[in-house]
């Protein structure tokens, strides 16, 4: 079966499979801008949060990403994650040279203005697609209770780089289209060692993966309940400052 034309171009950053991008209905040109409420639900949640140090070479996503699960006691875990685009140029983010290259489709849902309109907040956001995306690059996750399976930092880490990888990278692992069975491409506690990384300016005990050839994966317990991960390609990590700021 033949994909139909997109009708508009939909952003979604939150935290699925379909996170980076989506083809969907009409979206009124007097549609709020949804990074408002994704601004303001950030900065509600009762733990601290954090993201990669401003830099040049970056910018956020202006609609962060929630994670949620509840049980029968109510909520069980609470993710906040930010998405960035890379600029490998930043000195002059209109060199062609920050683009990556898209296909004919994606450009045209991207460039092209449809009869009905669309709302100006969505003509500027869909801009980002045109460059190197960090998708949900850092996470910050707490949980109700410290369960040592489910919301240890070597356990958060491992699920956040397996997360990154079967997302961003399928093509590049060999996974299909839809559900695989396939789990050689994971990463495992075998893969996790200890380091440090850089947070507000002090450097804390912190613990990585450096196997895996085409993400690197860093992150540090907040406390008891929280914990914070970051995932990178490999190939944005010479133009990156890894440290990390408390999100204010």
């Amino acid at each position: 079966m033949a994909t139909p034309e997109p009708r508009s171009l939909a952003i979604n950053w939150g935290g699925g499979q379909t996170g980076r991008m989506e083809y969907g209905e009409v979206v009124p040109t007097d549609a709020p801008d949804p990074s408002v409420e994704a601004e303001a639900r950030v900065r509600s949640v009762s733990f601290p949060v954090f993201q990669l140090k401003p830099q040049p070479s970056l910018s956020r996503a202006p609609i962060a990403g929630f994670m949620e699960s509840r049980g029968a006691a109510g909520r069980e875990e609470l993710a906040v994650l930010f998405t960035y685009t890379l600029w490998r140029y930043p000195e002059d983010r209109s060199d062609p040279r920050n683009e990556v290259e898209l296909d004919e489709r994606i450009r045209r849902a991207i460039e092209e203005e449809p009869p009905w309109g669309r709302p100006a907040w969505l003509i500027e956001q869909a801009q980002i697609f045109r460059y190197p995306m960090l998708w949900e690059a850092v996470r910050t996750a707490w949980h109700a209770s410290p369960d040592p399976q489910l919301a240890s930092l070597p356990q958060q880490l491992i699920d956040h780089t397996n997360h990154v990888l079967r997302n961003s990278f399928r093509a590049e692992l060999g996974l299909p289209a839809g559900p695989s069975t396939s789990t050689e491409w994971k990463v495992t506690a075998a893969s996790v060692a200890e380091t440090t990384v850089n947070v507000d300016g002090h450097d804390l005990p912190a613990l990585q993966i450096d196997t895996d050839p085409f993400v690197y994966a860093v992150g540090f317990l907040v406390d008891e309940y929280v914990v914070c991960t970051t995932v990178l390609p490999r190939d944005s990590l010479p133009f990156l400052d890894l440290a990390l700021t408390t999100y204010e």
